[in-house]
């Protein structure tokens, strides 16, 4: 006999500064991932717009702004167009293995890397060796690294040139972070690859989205979310299609 479903309980955080918009003001609503259901729970959640860090599941709540909305990628309507295509043959050489959720001082590096070219001073700037590892290893639903290396050398693995963080939901893959090598010799669009290779494995398993997590109406940084058509945004009348041109607050932004 299971034990019973207990309903979760949500709690709210204090507001802060907002790290997409300034002079604007985040608060979230979050509850704990734990027990039995933990994984059930996540796939509920995640459909109406939460995400997971560790053992908690999260989604904005801000009384006087909406603009960050939940999106994910129609995985088996996805169509790559020629720029997609050029890419994915660049790419081919590289080795792609879905790894357990372990932590390694790789992985760990190229994060420092990745974060001090794209996000200096953001939020996760301090992160330590131990702050990767839990939020690598503390999770309580079905989780990978998927870990992107350069080509294998007298049968050595390769160089660890991007990785991300993924949970596999009852209807989709949910893109938790992602991190590569961005420096001035790295291979260009290593970001977007990534988001592809995420919607083939989706594909191939029967999995009809990828999450791509939020995008915030008016931030340029998440422009480059608009790529991947079919796309699709969660507001108040539930999951609607968002064309490209509705999203780019100007122009869809440059491979990332």
């Amino acid at each position: 006999m299971t034990a019973p479903f207990r309903f979760p309980r949500f709690f709210v955080t204090s507001p802060s500064p907002c790290p997409y918009l300034p002079g604007r003001q985040e608060r979230k609503v979050f509850t704990e991932l734990n027990g039995l259901h933990a994984g059930e729970l996540n796939d509920a959640l995640g459909r109406i717009g939460f995400r997971r860090s560790q053992s908690v599941a999260y989604r904005p709540s801000c009384p006087s702004c909406n603009a960050c909305q939940s999106v994910r990628v129609v995985a088996d309507r996805f169509q790559a167009g020629s720029t997609h295509r050029k890419l994915i043959r660049r790419m081919a050489d590289l080795e792609v293995n879905a790894c357990r959720p372990w932590a390694t001082d790789e992985q760990f590096q190229l994060l420092q890397r990745y974060l001090a070219t794209r996000h200096p001073g953001g939020g996760m700037a301090g992160m330590d060796e131990q702050d990767y590892a839990d939020m690598v290893e503390h999770s309580p639903v079905r989780s990978y690294v998927v870990e992107y290396r350069e080509p294998s050398v007298n049968g050595r693995p390769g160089k660890l040139i991007g990785a991300c963080i993924t949970d596999q939901q009852a209807d989709g893959l949910s893109m938790i972070y992602s991190f590569y090598d961005a420096g001035p010799d790295a291979r260009p669009g290593l970001g977007t690859y990534i988001i592809l290779d995420h919607i083939a494995r989706a594909t191939a398993t029967g999995l009809p989205y990828v999450y791509l997590g939020y995008w915030v109406k008016g931030s340029a940084r998440m422009a480059y979310k608009a790529r991947f058509q079919p796309l699709e945004v969660l507001n108040a009348g539930g999951w609607r299609a968002m064309p490209a041109e509705a999203m780019a607050p100007a122009k869809v932004a440059e491979l990332v």
